[in-house]
């Protein structure tokens, strides 16, 4: 079939008019898809027509697991503005996703799960902010120049000795991400 009469008959299934199917084609960024035969589809096009055909209902909870493996940064990006959207008007979505970025982007709460058990919950900053045993700082210079350092009296000075004459280029906070906190938390890598 192709992605209009598949959308319809899953439309017949669920009971929703037919007449949404073209304003979700639009949004998820397949509608001059339309005629196309849904097995002609890239591997992108086939998960957004996927999460058309979970939403198409529009569930009060949305159970998505990994939405975007596979996909290129361009494909995973549309589907993270859909999901954001979704969210936004009220959706719950649960999310399971070995893609920790993706999991810090998209949700307001995480599980880091080991072995079937939940190591560590909370909001992705929360999570990675209790992790940050140790407060460091990397500030570029605009002479080019990079500096790791400590959090104590005497960086806050240099800090503010390069701000007042202008030297300071960047200053970043060098807290875990959530990605180091599921390795440190767990003791294993991300399979």
């Amino acid at each position: 079939m192709n992605l209009y009469d598949n959308l319809k008959y899953f439309a017949r299934i669920l009971n929703v008019p037919s007449e949404n199917i073209d304003l979700l084609l639009k949004r998820i960024g397949l509608y001059e898809h339309r005629k196309k035969m849904a097995g002609k589809l890239s591997k992108g096009q086939r998960q957004r027509l996927i999460l058309a055909r979970a939403v198409l209902h529009r569930p009060k909870v949305l159970f998505l697991d990994e939405p975007t493996n596979g996909l290129d940064p361009s494909a995973s990006n549309e589907i993270h503005k859909l999901l954001m959207e979704l969210k936004n008007e009220g959706m719950a979505i649960f999310l399971t996703t070995h893609n920790m970025e993706e999991a810090a982007k998209l949700c307001d709460n995480v599980a880091l799960l080991n072995d079937g058990v939940i190591v560590e919950y909370g909001s992705p900053q929360a999570i990675c902010l209790k992790h940050n045993q140790i407060k460091k700082y990397r500030v570029r210079l605009t002479d080019g120049t990079t500096h790791l350092l400590l959090q104590n009296e005497k960086t806050t000075g240099q800090i503010a000795q390069w701000m007042n004459s202008g030297q300071l280029e960047t200053i970043h906070s060098c807290e875990p991400t959530l990605e180091t906190v599921f390795l440190d938390t767990t003791g294993r890598n991300l399979q």
